[in-house]
């Protein structure tokens, strides 16, 4: 079973991929949503959407937008990129996202737009797979939820159907509706009923999932999954995919080198325009490793510029020394 780093925005970039290759890695890493529209008119912080590092044959790009056309077009400038293929966006349900017309949107348009778009995108990466090497081949696939809050089994299914009909070789699923937040329990039995329903496609499972006993109960409902992906919970834990590999022992973190290398690796890898708001979005999830994790995200959050985050961690681990050095096991 795969093991999988779900897209998120403002993290899923190539300083938190370091990051989790540190611990050993996972299986494949989806990327944070690419505009189909802003890729093409090639604004300025594209090219570090597109950045594949540092394990370019682990990324799946996932794709997002409002027409079909704009969808069609990016599919063909991201299959010339390394990687594992395109991912559709249809479970983002921010209201930003889904009033644009995209996210979950696509699976609440009419039946015929949402299966012109997808036609189109699968073509091109099928006639994309027929001139590029078996190395080069892309997979299609698509990230959706069960649909708004009065979706039907037979409505579900029926979009399900479409997507396979057109190309579609892989389903990730967040089983939950539109309006559904995380504090309603996932229904995992959607995903083991697309499993049953096609047993020649792999189905991935996301929602909740974030530590050994979650896994199991995941794995214990939707047992024919063929992978597991994970969001907030590898940013907080970014070792979290070693833990459920359980591949070697106990093992020490250095949480403020940790710290500071990914600050220096954002630097690296992001425009300085989005240093604030990807170091925010991180140590939100991250300073819950600690004992007073209100305090550090206090101090982290408001931090003025890099230079006064350094100084903000340099004091919170001399105030905290115990939470320097930190021993995990398996969870």
């Amino acid at each position: 079973m795969k093991l999988i780093s779900g897209p998120m925005a403002t993290i899923s970039h190539p300083a938190f991929r370091i990051l989790i290759e540190k611990f050993g890695g996972c299986d494949e890493y989806f990327t944070e949503m690419i505009n189909a529209g802003t890729l093409l008119t090639g604004g300025q912080f594209e090219k570090y959407y597109i950045d594949p590092a540092p394990v370019p044959e682990k990324v799946v790009w996932q794709l997002t937008g409002h027409d079909a056309e704009h969808m069609e077009k990016a599919a063909q400038v991201l299959c010339k990129l390394p990687g594992l293929g395109l991912d559709i966006n249809m479970g983002c349900s921010a209201p930003d996202i889904y009033r644009y017309g995209a996210g979950i949107a696509w699976m609440l348009k009419p039946l015929s737009e949402t299966e012109e778009m997808v036609k189109r995108v699968g073509r091109v990466v099928e006639e994309w797979n027929k001139s590029a090497g078996l190395e080069m081949k892309k997979r299609f696939s698509v990230k959706l939820r069960l649909g708004d809050d009065n979706f039907t089994d037979d409505g579900f299914f029926s979009f399900c159907d479409m997507l396979l009909a057109n190309g579609v070789e892989l389903l990730t699923l967040h089983p939950r509706t539109k309006k559904e937040k995380l504090t309603r329990p996932a229904r995992y039995f959607y995903c083991q009923k697309l499993c049953e329903r096609y047993p020649d496609m792999p189905v991935y499972l996301n929602g909740n999932v974030k530590d050994e006993n979650s896994l199991k109960n995941a794995l214990a409902t939707a047992p024919g999954v063929k992978g597991v992906m994970i969001s907030r919970a590898c940013v907080q834990k970014p070792w979290i995919f070693r833990q459920l590999k359980n591949e070697r022992g106990p093992f020490s973190v250095n949480m403020k080198q940790l710290a500071f290398d990914y600050i220096s690796d954002i630097e690296k890898y992001q425009p300085p325009e989005f240093w604030k708001t990807r170091l925010q979005r991180f140590f939100t999830y991250f300073c819950d490793n600690f004992k007073f994790a209100h305090y550090a995200q206090t101090q982290f959050l408001n931090a003025k510029d890099n230079d006064d985050l350094r100084t903000r961690i340099e004091e919170f681990f001399s105030k905290c020394p115990e939470e320097e050095e930190k021993t995990f096991c398996k969870i």
